[in-house]
């Protein structure tokens, strides 16, 4: 389970990044850059991030 939520937060940061970068998405891309702090806060807090 671990590895599919790393998986959601890298698949979530390329897609910022390309949007942050063409211009693409408005206030979008940094709602998803928000969701990604969010599950990287909560994996680091649960404990699961000791198992990379």
């Amino acid at each position: 389970m671990a590895g599919l939520l790393w998986a959601i937060i890298c698949i979530l940061v390329v897609v910022w990044l390309l949007g942050f970068l063409l211009h693409v998405g408005g206030g979008l891309i940094h709602i998803v850059l928000v969701v990604v702090v969010i599950l990287v806060v909560v994996n680091i807090l649960t404990g699961r991030g000791a198992r990379l």
